[in-house]
């Protein structure tokens, strides 16, 4: 069985086609058995087993914004973008850590929840004409009351890889990595690119190696703030490495054994490996299983 990746099955009806009819939308956050999502600014709230904790709508702060994230047994679940009252660009040192202790279904829910609130956050002008928005469809767009412009919350695309070469694949690291952690290159997709050829670019510009044959693995959504991660594979045509030292700070290749004693844990493994909710580890397990 292939791994699952983080932040993945959210076991909710996201409520598609209740977003556009307000009054639907108002009834289920009048209904007693409403949940709110409580966080700590944009950081989950967990309780003593690491689960979310979830208040009633009572709770919701004066002038915020609802979001619909959906519905599990017909009871609803939302979340609150109060506007201004969040640094958009703060990550806490802790959210790494909650997220370690989430099952995956809590965190793709709340993954959810932080991609779309940062969003409003940051999106409260209209790209087109600079006016104020409001906030539509249950949370999951904004309208421009001036120039009626829409907008909706954006993905960015990026291709996360590993490249092999006689049974061993191409492993990196970051200074901002912790020590010994080593894990797949990664970039952002263009405009006019296809995910393919964004694996191809991105390999020969960290790398300076050429590849061909990508096979797409699996993919994930990355609250950070709403990257959808897309792993894949790729054949290099030779070993013979160019780092680009401004985006890595080592890379290596490591055979097979080596990959499994990482993921293992092993006290002489190679490299450390990502953490278990990062699609990258998903990757290392799917080609040790391939």
């Amino acid at each position: 069985m292939r791994p699952v990746p983080g932040f993945t099955g959210a076991m909710l009806d996201r409520g598609d086609n209740l977003r556009a009819d307000p009054a639907a939308i108002a009834a289920l956050a009048a209904d007693p058995a409403a949940r709110l999502l409580r966080l700590d600014g944009i950081d989950p709230v967990l309780d003593e087993t690491g689960h979310l904790v979830w208040g009633g709508m009572a709770e919701a702060a004066d002038g915020a914004d609802l979001i619909l994230l959906g519905l599990a047994d017909g009871r609803p679940h939302f979340a609150q973008h109060v506007p201004g009252a969040l640094d958009a660009a703060t990550r806490s040192a802790w959210i790494f850590k909650a997220i370690g202790m989430m099952a995956p279904g809590e965190a793709a829910l709340y993954g959810g929840a932080r991609s779309l609130i940062d969003w409003h956050e940051r999106h409260g002008f209209c790209a087109r004409c600079g006016q104020p928005t409001l906030v539509q469809r249950a949370g999951w767009g904004r309208r421009c009351p001036a120039c009626e412009a829409e907008h909706f919350p954006r993905v960015d695309p990026v291709v996360i890889m590993l490249a092999e070469h006689e049974d061993r694949v191409l492993v990196g690291r970051q200074p901002r990595f912790p020590p010994r952690r080593y894990s797949a290159l990664a970039g952002f997709v263009e405009p006019g690119e296809a995910l393919e050829e964004a694996v191809a670019r991105e390999l020969w510009e960290e790398a300076g190696i050429r590849v061909r044959d990508v096979r797409y693995v699996a993919s994930q959504p990355w609250p950070f703030p709403s990257s959808l991660m897309v792993a894949c594979v790729a054949t290099a045509e030779d070993d013979a490495l160019t780092i680009d030292h401004t985006e890595l700070e080592d890379a290596m290749w490591v055979p097979r054994a080596g990959v499994a004693a990482s993921m293992a844990g092993a006290p002489d493994a190679p490299f450390l490996p990502p953490p278990d909710y990062a699609i990258a580890n998903t990757l290392f397990r799917a080609w040790l299983g391939a």
